[in-house]
Order: structure tokens, then sequence, then C-alpha cells
């Protein structure tokens, strides 16, 4: 006797969810600052950029553009030299 095949139900792939683009931090009401300048005094949002452990956060994962994460990181150091932020975490 020929065995009889059934077809197995097949499983469905969640859909991949489309990610907006992440709005940049730096840019002020949508336009970007000119020319692009980080306060290395504006605590407030430099600790936004930086992780628990201190480290600064990529570009993918702030949404900054590539000017305006290279202005962030010096300002992140430059605050560092001044004794504004930690090198390390809490």
């Amino acid at each position: 006797m020929a065995k009889k095949f059934t077809r197995r139900p097949t499983k469905r792939r969640a859909k991949t969810k489309v990610r907006g683009k992440k709005k940049d931090p730096i840019y002020v009401d949508g336009q970007r600052p000119r020319p692009m300048y980080v306060d290395y005094k504006d605590l407030e949002l430099l600790k936004k950029i930086t992780n628990r452990q201190g480290k600064i956060i990529g570009r993918r994962k702030t949404g900054c553009t590539a000017a305006s994460q290279h202005a962030v990181t010096a300002a992140i150091k430059r605050a560092r030299f001044m004794a504004l932020m930690s090198y390390v975490g809490d």
C-alpha cells in the first residue's frame, strides 16, 4: 500500500515591524543648528546619549546624524575632562 502524504501546517512568520526614523536629539524644532555645536554644560542631553556604564551610545540607537554624533562625542569628552561627567558609570 502506498503511503498518503499529508501536508504539514506551515508556521507563520511574524511580520517584521517597520521602524520609523528616530528623531535626532540635537535638532531644535526639526532644524539643524548652524554651526553644529553641542554645549558641554548641557548635562541633561549628554546623559541621554550615554549609558549606565558611562559609554557613548552609537548612532543607530540615538538616531543622531553623523555630524551631530561627532559634536555630541566632542561635548561628552569635553565634559568629562572638565569633571562635569564621570568617565565610568555610577
